[in-house]
């Protein structure tokens, strides 16, 4: 094994046991520190009253699900979280690796690429799809989601928000019925399962990088380099041009479309859009949610990173 892999490794390690410490040490110090538990309260969970003032306590943030935070402070730190061996995970991400790539494709094969990529095309996102694919495309979308959903829920050890994966598959099939019965709305179904290129990504960033070596490192032998970089800048191109643009004007067009509706018919409530602006609206929230959450821990570890070399220069 290559020297500066070995020193990473160490590196790493030392980094994620001294955080775990001092986490741990907070968390034995609140615990001392807070009086004991009643038998009552022990069986029955201790229910808080209405009126009692809001905890305040750490705050599990998604991005420390992929990213090295510190637990203190909730800045990234360089390089990934390393990855041990968990035959559940594995086999998880070895399976979304392979079911994601005919979504992929076969999403692909659905759209009018010289339309898409012609900026003096006046045609729109919904003109630019064909949907000349579009039924062994939801066939092979709804298996992914329903085996993938089947699979958490059966083994949820094998990612690490169970709860958030279960609660987002189940809205994205309900999101699935709108195209399946009104197929001029096969656009949206389209659009909104670009984010699986972006999905495959994330999890390609993990299984191929397990020694979680940060992206932007030299000494590595160029083959892993060349990798990991590769992966790195195509997933946050994907993050920012899907989750935090196309979805928004996937949003802009749907509420243009429940207008119209509703000024050709009068039905607010039961249009079709009304249920797809709820349901993507939630995916708009969660999205920029995960950015923020991103961008928020990097810019505190450029603020520490830049205090630190004010204070050595000092």
């Amino acid at each position: 094994m290559d020297i500066p892999i070995r020193t990473h490794r160490r590196n790493v390690t030392a980094r994620s046991s001294q955080a775990k410490m001092t986490e741990n040490d907070h968390l034995a110090t609140k615990n001392n520190s807070r009086p004991p538990r009643s038998p009552l309260k022990r069986v029955f969970g201790g229910k808080r009253s209405s009126s009692a003032p809001a905890r305040i306590g750490r705050r599990h943030l998604l991005v420390e699900d992929h990213y090295l935070v510190d637990p203190v402070d909730k800045r990234l730190l360089p390089g990934l979280p390393v990855t041990d061996e968990d035959w559940a995970r594995d086999m998880h991400d070895f399976f979304n690796l392979v079911a994601l790539v005919p979504v992929v494709v076969l999403n692909f094969m659905n759209w009018n690429w010289d339309i898409l990529f012609d900026p003096r095309s006046k045609k729109n996102i919904q003109q630019a799809w064909s949907g000349d694919w579009f039924s062994p495309f939801f066939a092979v979308v709804i298996g992914y989601f329903v085996a993938d959903l089947i699979w958490v829920i059966l083994i949820p050890k094998c990612v690490k928000s169970p709860g958030v994966i279960i609660q987002h598959h189940i809205a994205t099939l309900i999101y699935l019925v709108i195209p399946y019965l009104f197929r001029e709305d096969g656009w949206l179904m389209g659009a909104c399962l670009s984010v699986e290129i972006n999905t495959w990504l994330l999890i390609a960033r993990r299984v191929f990088n397990k020694q979680g070596f940060p992206p932007w490192v030299i000494d590595l032998p160029p083959f892993v380099s060349i990798r990991i970089k590769l992966i790195s800048v195509l997933f946050y191109v994907t993050w920012i041009s899907i989750r935090c643009f196309l979805y928004p004007i996937i949003m802009k067009i749907l509420l243009e479309l429940w207008w119209k509706q509703w000024k050709q018919t009068g039905m607010v409530l039961y249009s079709r859009y009304t249920v797809g602006i709820v349901l993507h609206s939630i995916f708009c929230i969660l999205n920029f949610k995960w950015t923020f959450d991103l961008f928020a821990s990097k810019l505190r570890a450029w603020k520490l990173g830049k205090e630190a070399k004010v204070e050595k220069g000092l």
